[in-house]
């Protein structure tokens, strides 16, 4: 299998999408106005003590405030509150020289152990999902491409995923042999066969981070203090998914291009050629196939094979799945034969959606009713086998006497939406609008406008392809009569994420350009 990254940075958001063999796999994009924040660490106040939850609200910037239960407050709660008290009185600290403190007792409660209005130093491990806030732990933690560094702590973990008996002995003694003092850490899946030098040279750079956040401890007295910020998602993303199937990284944006080529010259210095910055005429997903995929991927019906298709409904508790087998016949095949097919190759898909859309939380899954035990069996396998490539936790129950499969996966953000239905720009949902045929006058108007009028000469003018292909048809084209006009400035760019009868102006920096009036309008 060969990967491919696909960044897409425009004005408003920051679109990811992860290519497998040429067909989307994951896809995540964030909003300018929003922040990626699990892994970001703060200096928070308590604002609000829960004894029935055995919890308490914390301010740490959100509208809703942060939710930290008692059993998240972890065993070194009490010597990370020394900290901040040698902190506050700005008295230089060096965490491993800090006195041993007591382990929090498990058997607690929150009233004995943090009050109204108290300082915490906490870390975001789950975004607000729908009317909840974000969840938080004081159990701090600073993840890396092989290892995740652990303050205060002094225990050694090997991912189980890795078996062999010898290396995970191997990696334990090359950790305990260049770790700092006071300082646990786990070793990732992905460091077996690693060098001491590469983990060395990681471990120093998360335990430098570690370091500049206490020293941005005494910085402000504003609360809540960003004292540590994760990574972009797009180099986070790199970070949890680099291997040696990823054959090329494209961006369409220089400064993101700097950032993912810095961390990757970082991780793999031979493998820097691959991070290229793409400079195409035509948007960066329209030319990688990446939008027809998106049209395709998301939305309530999603169809995968000879007819069959799949029904995706969210609630507030549960995600639910209908598998039908649509207008697909097989008058030579047995009913149960045709179920078994439609089931497994709905397996197939299911997994790529639970990805896709990174659905968390509780999965409801009706597949076809099916009497024979094996056939039941191998739908079960299939699915089992299908999620082993999923990053996220799961557990699989085999089919119920329903026939319903129930699926949880680790949830940490809210689930990837899409809107692929989109309402006529030139109508806005009248269903009525001017004659098609007048659309290219309108079209040179603009066009007229932009380089006349407000004297705007370099410019891009996005259209839907089938427009941008009538325009261009001829050997005296209309383009080109245009051109002539107006001036060889301007470019027309056939963009697959338009409507019909839509258009979009852009600037050579990426910036949408708007008229008088146009801006009401949208």
């Amino acid at each position: 299998m060969t990967s491919e990254l696909i960044v897409d940075v425009n004005a408003e958001k920051v679109s990811i999408a992860l290519l497998e063999d040429k067909r989307l796999a994951e896809y995540q994009e964030e909003r300018r106005t929003e922040h990626f924040s699990v892994g970001n660490i703060y200096l928070a106040r308590v604002k609000k003590i829960m004894t029935g939850l055995n919890a308490c609200f914390v301010n740490v910037g959100y509208e809703r405030d942060a939710f930290l239960h008692y059993l998240d407050l972890g065993e070194h709660f009490h010597t990370y509150q020394k900290l901040l008290e040698l902190t506050q009185k700005g008295k230089p600290v060096r965490p491993q020289q800090l006195p041993a403190q007591p382990d929090l007792d498990k058997d607690g409660s929150i009233q004995n152990a943090v009050r109204q209005g108290q300082d915490v130093l906490v870390q975001i491990v789950k975004e607000p999902i729908s009317t909840k806030g974000p969840r938080l732990t004081c159990d701090l933690s600073f993840a890396g491409r092989y290892l995740v560094m652990m303050p205060f702590s002094n225990k050694i973990n090997v991912s189980s995923k890795i078996k062999k008996r010898g290396e995970r002995a191997r990696l334990k003694q090359l950790i305990q042999s260049i770790r700092p003092e006071g300082v646990g850490v786990i070793v990732r899946t992905v460091a077996e066969g690693r060098g001491a030098s590469e983990l060395d040279a990681e471990l120093r750079e998360l335990y430098r981070r570690w370091q500049q956040a206490i020293e941005r401890l005494r910085q402000s007295p504003e609360r809540p203090l960003p004292v540590y910020e994760e990574t972009t998602r797009a180099v986070a993303l790199l970070r949890d998914l680099f291997n040696p199937s990823f054959e090329n990284i494209y961006i369409n944006d220089e400064a993101t291009f700097n950032e993912i080529k810095d961390y990757v010259s970082l991780i793999a210095p031979e493998r820097t050629p691959i991070v290229k910055l793409y400079r195409g005429r035509l948007p960066i997903f329209d030319n990688f196939s990446v939008t027809r995929q998106i049209k395709s991927a998301f939305g309530r019906s999603v169809t995968y094979k000879h007819g069959a298709y799949l029904v995706i409904e969210h609630t507030e508790a549960m995600h639910v799945i209908d598998v039908n087998s649509g207008n697909r016949t097989n008058a030579e095949e047995s009913q149960e034969t045709n179920a078994l097919d439609v089931n497994l190759g709905a397996a197939d898909e299911i997994a790529r959606q639970l990805r896709l859309r990174d659905m968390g939380g509780i999965v409801i899954v009706d597949f076809i009713d099916m009497d024979e035990p094996e056939h039941r069996q191998a739908l079960y396998e299939r699915m089992c086998q299908n999620m082993q490539q999923d990053r996220a936790r799961h557990n699989i129950l085999p089919l119920s006497k329903f026939g319903l499969m129930q699926i949880t996966r680790q949830r940490v953000r809210p689930p990837q939406e899409v809107t692929v239905e989109e309402q006529c720009p030139t109508c806005q949902g009248t269903g009525k609008i001017k004659s098609s045929l007048l659309f290219t006058d309108l079209l040179e108007e603009k066009i007229g406008e932009l380089t006349q009028k407000h004297r705007i000469k370099k410019f891009r003018l996005h259209v839907h392809p089938f427009v941008a292909a009538y325009v261009n048809q001829g050997l005296i084209s209309l383009g080109h009569k245009w051109h002539a006009r107006y001036g060889w400035g301007w470019k027309l760019v056939p963009n697959q994420s338009l409507s019909y009868l839509e258009y979009r102006v852009y600037d050579p920096q990426g910036n949408e350009i708007f008229m008088q009036g146009e801006r009401e309008m949208q």
